[in-house]
């Protein structure tokens, strides 16, 4: 049976930010120029939620703040999922691991059979839930993603090092936050660099999270756990 590819996929993204507090650079990499989505836009490590990321076992989880963030206008039970996809699509798409040294036990996942080869545990502490945006209507693709901020302190090995990366991204780089904007992006990520840049020297997960709704009818900038937001605010 065939997928309908308009359909809205959940997904995650992974905004990881390296020395925040002294010279903050962010790591993004480059779609395809045949990518049916996106192409030749410098995007964040991310993708579409797997069937099996809801399976997959964490070693340790979100706090409980960005848990019910998540939880918020989504359906039950999605946060383990998110996080996983998150963990996963930044091991494929960079090579670098976000979790802790470790075995597994019991059956691994197709996908995450080479992250566990590398002998860790996938771990979501360290994410934080900072933006939600669902992609406008008429796109070729369309997603429900939510943007996960991670401190590169927190990844496992050497963050130069891309070797173990899918050829999905090509250019991977750390690209100073204030040279970031100067990048062929999409608005979305330009909208959530900003969002990034206001908060870079704030560790603590936010409050609220900015959620850019497009609909049919209309698009909307609301805060989830907040108050709806104008165009002005961004």
């Amino acid at each position: 049976m065939s997928t309908d590819k308009t359909a809205i996929r959940d997904a995650a993204t992974v905004i990881v930010l390296r020395d925040r507090m002294t010279n903050p650079s962010i790591l993004m990499g480059q779609r395809g120029a045949k990518a049916v989505f996106m192409p030749n836009k410098f995007v964040f490590p991310g993708g579409a939620v797997d069937a099996e990321d809801a399976l997959v076992p964490l070693s340790a989880d979100m706090s409980q703040l960005c848990r019910d963030r998540l939880t918020e206008q989504s359906p039950p039970g999605l946060q383990n999922a998110l996080a996983a996809a998150a963990i996963r699509e930044l091991w494929e798409e960079t090579g670098l691991v976000l979790g802790v040294p470790g075995a597994w036990t019991g059956e691994v996942p197709i996908d995450w059979q080479s992250y566990a080869e590398a002998g860790f545990l996938p771990s979501a502490q360290a994410l934080q839930f900072v933006f939600r945006a669902v992609t406008p209507p008429g796109r070729t693709r369309r997603f429900d993603a939510r943007f996960f901020l991670v401190d590169a302190d927190a990844l496992q090995g050497d963050l130069d090092d891309f070797g173990r990366a899918s050829d999905e991204l090509s250019h991977l780089q750390w690209v100073p936050l204030n040279k970031a904007r100067e990048l062929d992006l999409p608005f979305i990520t330009e909208v959530v660099l900003a969002e990034v840049a206001a908060r870079v020297t704030r560790p603590e997960p936010p409050q609220s999270v900015p959620f850019f709704l497009n609909q049919e009818e209309q698009s909307l900038f609301l805060q989830i756990k907040g108050y709806p937001m104008s165009e002005q605010d961004f």
